[in-house]
């Protein structure tokens, strides 16, 4: 996908095999990932790649001719500004592919995920849910990263002021446990890191959206109440809860969003309908960066 920053839309270009006139009438640029010269190119990259290092060469070649290798090659290479994959794949084929071929944003340790649950009006408001996809149970530092990264994304896909929640089973000291620690810990670690950023934790889910509840619970809080992005404290937690809100309370669930990727690499849910694929391939293109990268291991 080739974002046109100035127009304000996208590209699409299509990988995989074109044979038959399907893609004729649709008019779309379609790329056969098995085309000599760009599986080559593709092959080169992945052998540069330390996470590729032990593949034989026969190996190299099976990737290289994948759609979804050779759209992180040219998303490497600079040839599209983002990439959106897993109709077909798991988000660890996705966040492998990514990795080995896109590699991380500077100074990011962990790729994480966001989802950006949609709820219905009048009036139609956006919640970012995050991390519900890749990081099982993650650290203090992994915490904040993901609330930092939440934060930043929502800002450029939503356009609003983030406020950041760091969700437990506890608000302000109400109950304690280690859990409780890694939470406060990381709400702590993001406030010190970025005075700009509007962080609290840590907050129960009720505490963090209802302003009835923030008002005795989390009284002065600059986030209770009125929070737009969700930490959660697990994979477990984040899953389940995207899903409750996604199949109980209507919610459109767009993402898995990849948070700290050099460049945007989009997952899907497997079976994914067109519509969940316009709207990540739309919160894509907001995320695109189109700086050179560095050099990549």
């Amino acid at each position: 996908m080739t974002a046109l920053a100035g127009a304000g839309t996208v590209v699409p270009v299509l990988l995989r095999d074109p044979d038959g006139d399907w893609a004729h009438r649709t008019g779309l640029e379609t790329i056969d990932p098995r085309e000599p010269e760009r599986a080559e190119r593709t092959m080169a990259l992945l052998a540069a790649s330390s996470r590729a290092r032990r593949a034989t060469a026969a190996q190299l070649r099976a990737l290289a001719e994948t759609p979804l290798y050779c759209a992180a090659a040219m998303l490497r290479a600079g040839e599209v500004d983002g990439s959106v994959a897993g109709a077909v794949h798991t988000t660890a084929d996705v966040v492998r592919a990514a990795l080995t071929l896109v590699g991380l944003a500077p100074g990011v340790d962990t790729v994480s995920s966001a989802f950006y649950m949609v709820f219905p009006g009048p009036p139609e408001f956006v919640l970012t849910f995050a991390d519900c996809a890749v990081v099982p149970l993650p650290s203090v530092a992994q915490l904040a990263d993901i609330g930092e990264w939440a934060a930043d994304d929502r800002a450029r896909i939503v356009g609003d002021t983030p406020r950041v929640a760091f969700l437990s089973f506890s608000t302000h000291g109400s109950a304690g446990g280690v859990s409780v620690e890694r939470v406060r810990q990381a709400a702590e670690r993001l406030a010190e890191r970025r005075p700009d950023l509007v962080v609290d934790g840590e907050l129960q889910v009720d505490a963090a959206l209802v302003p009835l509840v923030a008002a005795r619970k989390a009284h002065g809080s600059p986030v209770a109440g009125q929070a737009n992005v969700l930490v959660f404290p697990s994979l477990d937690a984040g899953n389940i809860g995207y899903k409750l809100v996604q199949r109980l309370a209507g919610a459109a669930a767009i993402g898995p969003i990849l948070q700290g990727l050099a460049r945007p690499s989009a997952d899907l849910s497997r079976g994914a309908a067109p519509d969940d694929i316009i709207h990540v391939a739309a919160i894509t293109a907001l995320q695109a960066r189109v700086e050179p990268l560095g050099e990549h291991t």
